[in-house]
Formats: C-alpha cells, sequence, structure tokens
C-alpha cells in the first residue's frame, strides 16, 4: 500500500485546480501551525502574468482536496471569491496578520459557498 505523505517542498509548485480541471494557481508555501505542527493554510499563487499583479491567498488546508488522477489539489471556488479572499502581494507574507482574527475571517470566507 502507497503511504500518502509528502514532503513540504514537493508540494509547493503543485498545481490548484477546480474540479472541472481548470487550473486556479499553484501552491507557493505552506502554513503550519508550530504549536500543533498542523498544515493550517496553503498560499495559493494567483492571476497576474511573470509575477506582476499577482496575488498570495491563504487557503484553509481542509478545503483542499487532492487527487490522484491529475496530481493537483481541487479547490471548489468561483474566480469572484478568489479575487475576494484575504490575499496579499508577493515578499508580503511577514505583513499579513496571521491572528486570530485574519484566520476567523479566512475561513469563514470559504464556507460562503
Amino acid at each position: 500500500m502507497a503511504h500518502s505523505l509528502i514532503a513540504s517542498d514537493r508540494v509547493e509548485g503543485t498545481p490548484v485546480c477546480r474540479p472541472t480541471g481548470e487550473k486556479i494557481g499553484e501552491i507557493q508555501r505552506l502554513m503550519i501551525d508550530k504549536v500543533s505542527g498542523n498544515v493550517a493554510y496553503a498560499v495559493l499563487s494567483f492571476g497576474g502574468f511573470l509575477g506582476f499583479a499577482q496575488k498570495h491567498i491563504p487557503i484553509p488546508w481542509a478545503s483542499l482536496k487532492y487527487n490522484l488522477q491529475s496530481g493537483a489539489y481541487e479547490l471548489d471556488v468561483t474566480e469572484d471569491q478568489l479575487r475576494a479572499a484575504p490575499s496579499y502581494a508577493p515578499g508580503g507574507e511577514a505583513e499579513f496578520d496571521w491572528g486570530d482574527r485574519s484566520d476567523e475571517i479566512i475561513v469563514r470566507h470559504y464556507r460562503k459557498r
């Protein structure tokens, strides 16, 4: 039986698609809760061209589903939801408010579907 573990550096760069197979972006990095050790968010690199106007969007890890056949993570969201999602510009990770209030806002955003 194959194991389901994967190194974090192998997750980074993995495509994220809608259930239809349309590519949304790719995983830029994982955000891990230092106390629990659980993955809290996958940061999605979304939009832009050659890095311009690109957004990094924290996606609750539980909102992603891995598709073995496509080798991509699936996320069932609309274009409007992605554009309105809490985000930061590339390189702005340190300035993003990762506090409890942001956690609540991010999780609530993806429950609105």
